[in-house]
């Protein structure tokens, strides 16, 4: 069977999804519309479902014969960005855009699970649709889990929209692929005072901003170079007038790497560097850490077989070597207990103007990849089972 020329049936339904969703983006665990609406179309096609997760999804679609069983996983939040895109599907909820694709992989997914259901006679194992929410913020994947979405689970299949890589294009790596992702705040307490006054102060913004610049330290000077490591700071607040010494200041971050020691070991560092800094200012600090997202690794063999997938769809120019990228991904939770491979699908176009990187105001992609991407759901599923 030739999945790819299969999918074409769809590919109208299949956009069709993907704007509505693009329409109506929810925040991390506030789903419940785009709950909804994937409940009814699998309602329409007869596959069975239950929720879970509060606002997760999880279909099932049975093959003819005994088998194992593959889970296919597409994510469901949207973000808190403002669109900036002037087009018929442009997102109808101020203030929220479906920014990072996950409006795609819905769409992917239930495309995929039409072709699948039309051919479970031929299907030898069973075929679990995760849709799941929250992945922005780094919970939907445990809440899931925790909730039995892996049970009797052998593998599993994801993919992400990708806005750097050109659409045709398909990255299915062995090995860590994403990084873990973590969160950190730290708090400054100093002494508050008059800003003509410095000395009876301890400057809040002063010790906060030597913190940053002491932090980067971490990647250049204490981490080997070839161990890649990411210290970010995002936010800083402090002070309330021009002419006043901050008592406080709070800095709110990101850390990335691959190693999953090197993880364990950067809470320690960060905190050892907060505190002999803001000792040498006469000031406290104070460390936050959550640990986010672990390292996204793709198993070898589910790597193996999903390039063969992709050829089988795009043939050998579909395949495309991609770094390491220091993103984080919930994904990483499920690999983490089943073996299994995350893909990075290409949605970049220039010629239609879909040029931004995810997350951005402007981020659209090629609705061409969204054939690609539930193709290569479906054909994954195949390989896997059959």
């Amino acid at each position: 069977m030739d999945i790819r020329e299969e999918i074409k049936k769809y590919k109208d339904y299949i956009v069709e999804m993907r704007r509505y969703f693009h329409q109506y983006p929810e925040k991390s665990n506030e789903e419940v519309k785009t709950s909804k609406k994937i409940k009814e179309e699998l309602e329409k096609m007869g596959i069975s479902y239950k929720s879970v997760a509060t606002t997760g999804v999880i279909g099932t679609i049975k093959g003819s014969k005994p088998g194992k069983t593959i889970a296919l996983r597409a994510d469901i939040d949207g973000l808190a960005v403002v669109e900036k895109n002037d087009v018929d599907y442009k997102s109808k909820v101020d203030g929220m855009m479906h920014a990072c694709g996950h409006d795609g992989h819905i769409a992917m997914l239930l495309g995929a699970a039409k072709l699948l259901n039309d051919i479970k006679e031929d299907i030898s194992g069973t075929v679990r649709l995760i849709f799941q929410p929250a992945e922005e913020v780094a919970q939907g994947a445990k809440a899931m889990i925790e909730e039995g979405a892996l049970e009797g689970v052998d593998s599993i299949f994801g993919m992400h929209l990708w806005g750097d890589l050109e659409c045709g294009k398909v990255s299915v790596e062995e090995g860590p692929v994403m990084s873990a992702a973590d969160i950190f705040k730290i708090k400054v307490k100093g002494k508050g005072g008059h800003g003509s006054l410095p000395h009876q102060g301890i400057d809040a913004v002063v010790v906060a901003s030597a913190i940053v610049m002491n932090l980067q330290t971490i990647a250049s000077r204490e981490i080997n170079p070839i161990d890649p490591v990411v210290i970010s700071i995002g936010s800083i607040k402090s002070g309330t007038r021009f002419n006043v010494i901050a008592s406080e200041a709070v800095l709110e971050g990101t850390s990335r790497c691959f190693n999953p020691e090197l993880r364990e070991e950067i809470p320690k560092i960060i905190e050892r560097i907060i505190n002999h800094t803001a000792q040498t200012y006469r000031a406290e600090a104070s460390l936050e850490y959550t640990w986010g997202m672990p390292v996204s690794i793709n198993n070898k063999e589910c790597s193996k077989l999903a390039k063969e997938a992709v050829k089988k769809i795009l043939g050998e120019d579909g395949i495309n070597s991609m770094p390491k990228l220091t993103i984080g991904e919930d994904m990483s939770e499920y690999l983490n207990i089943v073996p299994g491979v995350i893909a990075l699908v290409g949605s970049k176009n220039e010629s239609k103007g879909c040029i931004y990187p995810n997350h951005h105001g402007n981020f659209d992609i090629d609705e061409d990849s969204l054939e690609i991407g539930a193709a290569l759901h479906a054909q994954y599923a195949i390989e896997y089972l059959n």
